[in-house]
């Protein structure tokens, strides 16, 4: 090689060199096919030397075979001119005979005629670092995460979609969980063909996997999903087993930069979610289309999940007085949370409790409405001892593992009484391990503290829930009651659901009473409390004291 040519070659090395942390920098004369790469990359995987003729051929034999043939597609056509570069993932053979996965990326720098002169990138070897998933050799939820850090600091657009399987448990019931890792594997590697320099492939938490793409937009990644969404239903093979896998998929559209990787991890979950749940495994995209709007959207959610770290400031919670069906006195209230700041105004929870909810600061934020509510309640007892202090709860306070140690402790630190303690569940629990709720629950009793069947009817297990877990209370939810004056079917429904209470010894307490006539009507049906509009709308503590303790003082 030429001198001239070979000092510059060094000094766009060195270059690169200061650019790159963390990975190793190699760079290609691509006319005179002459490379130089990092001393450390050839330690590492035994290379010949720094300085090589036909690097990509030698760099070829290094990667696992089953990686080759996207690797060598692609340096063709990058030595050919069609491509300008690659970002893409393989594993590659190491001196010590293992495996490494790599992420490999480069862009083709051209001369003044436009005709390829240089390729160079940087090589980063995730082998030499924690975060590669044992079973399938891809880049684990930490290695997802440190990605993301660096798409935040390069402030470069990509698409996300996290993809997981259905019932994954019925495999591993049915063959074993080595035959499900096998499974596993087998997935991570059909989503790294589809996804061939398109996008990286990551093993998340669980079953699910995610594809992290600068060149595919949500809907170019939906279609590549859709495909592989039938194969699998169809025509997947494991040891010659025929496997049908159900998948779900959300989409995260990642062009705001004044946001955080864990807002855009929570996004992500919510509408993996929403596919779950709610889409029977339709690709789910957060904010459908990138407005304005919705940009402000995900800002605002953002700024409210930094708040919970902030010791949950501009939280606080309002309160809805529950009043007993025959006497029509308090008997007592719903905690619910809200949020507010100068910039953004109120905020109410629909808009942020369910994203919240698939973010891993979500207990925290639970604790404080916990502990808030118990040292509000605690103000109520003086006039009102048996009042009840109503908190709802989400599922995903409820997996914690010190969940019910938690509740305790705080009883204790406030010196709320157990028994004035109603906690809330909705439906949705249903996600969860029903022993597992069976255990709790009973624990609960044990101490004196009530359970409340929130929003009962609204979703197709809540007889399931009734059935399984000892409640003290069922929630009518008021979808079932706002017409219940002219509907028959409403009125069958209160009834319905009445007696159903009625035969498992649990109380029934009708939300969303608004007017007088509403609430005459649904006395005939033998409920035990009364909660709505009627009575308040929910409504600041101090403003609750004024109205329940002040003016029965003053009366």
């Amino acid at each position: 090689m030429k001198p001239d040519r070979k000092q510059k070659l060094d000094e766009l090395f060195e270059a690169f060199s200061i650019i790159a942390s963390d990975s190793y920098v190699y760079l290609c004369d691509m006319k005179e096919d002459y490379s130089r790469w990092a001393k450390k990359a050839v330690e590492f995987f035994g290379l010949p030397d720094i300085y090589m003729h036909n690097a990509g051929k030698i760099w070829e034999e290094h990667i696992h075979p089953e990686d080759r043939t996207p690797y060598h597609q692609s340096i063709e056509k990058i030595f050919s001119g069609q491509d300008n570069g690659h970002d893409m993932q393989y594993r590659a053979l190491a001196k010590d005979g293992t495996y490494a996965m790599c992420t490999c990326r480069g862009v083709v720098i051209r001369d003044a005629e436009g005709n390829p002169e240089y390729f160079g990138g940087a090589i980063k070897n995730h082998g030499i670092m924690s975060d590669i998933d044992s079973i399938t050799g891809l880049r684990s939820l930490y290695g997802f995460f440190d990605d993301l850090q660096s798409i935040f600091i390069e402030h470069k657009e990509y698409s996300v979609l996290m993809t997981g399987i259905t019932s994954f448990s019925d495999v591993n019931d049915i063959y074993g969980y080595k035959f499900g890792n096998r499974v596993l594997q087998r997935l991570g590697k059909l989503l790294k063909k589809s996804y061939a320099n398109k996008g990286a492939v990551y093993r998340m938490d669980g079953t699910k996997f995610a594809i992290m793409s600068a060149t595919l937009s949500p809907e170019q990644l939906s279609v590549i999903y859709k495909q592989l969404k039938s194969d699998l239903a169809h025509d997947f093979y494991v040891d010659e087993k025929h496997i049908s896998l159900s998948l779900n998929a959300g989409i995260v559209r990642i062009d705001n930069f004044n946001i955080s990787k864990e807002t855009v991890y929570s996004c992500l979950k919510y509408v993996y979610y929403e596919s779950k749940n709610r889409r029977l495994g339709e690709p789910v995209v957060f904010a459908e289309e990138l407005s304005d709007e919705n940009r402000l959207m995900i800002e605002k959610l953002n700024v409210i999940r930094n708040s919970v770290s902030e010791n949950c400031k501009g939280f606080y919670l309002c309160y809805q007085p529950i009043v007993d069906a025959g006497t029509e006195k308090l008997k007592g209230m719903e905690a619910l949370i809200r949020w507010k700041n100068d910039l953004y105004g109120t905020i109410p929870p629909i808009q942020f409790i369910p994203v919240l909810e698939q973010d891993p600061l979500f207990p925290e934020l639970g604790k404080w409405i916990l502990q808030q509510a118990m040292e509000d309640g605690k103000r109520m007892l003086d006039k009102y001892p048996d009042f009840i202090m109503n908190v709802n709860l989400s599922y995903a306070q409820l997996e914690q593992n010190d969940f019910v140690e938690m509740v305790l402790n705080l009883l204790e630190e406030t010196g709320f009484p157990a028994r004035n303690l109603c906690l809330e569940i909705t439906e949705r629990c249903r996600l969860l391990d029903i022993s597992l709720l069976k255990k709790m629950f009973a624990t609960f009793r044990e101490h004196g503290i009530r359970v409340a069947l929130d929003d009962f009817g609204t979703g197709f297990s809540s007889l399931g829930i009734l059935r399984e877990l000892p409640v003290d209370t069922v929630k009518i939810d008021r979808e079932y009651v706002k017409n219940v004056e002219k509907s028959a079917p409403d009125q069958h429904t209160v009834r319905f659901i009445s007696n159903l209470a009625d035969a498992f010894s649990a109380e029934v307490c009708v939300e969303g009473v608004e007017s007088a006539q509403m609430r005459d009507y649904l006395k005939t049906y033998g409920v035990n409390s009364l909660q709505g509009y009627f009575y308040s709308k929910p409504i600041p503590f101090d403003q609750f004291v004024e109205k329940y303790i002040r003016e029965t003082e003053m009366a």
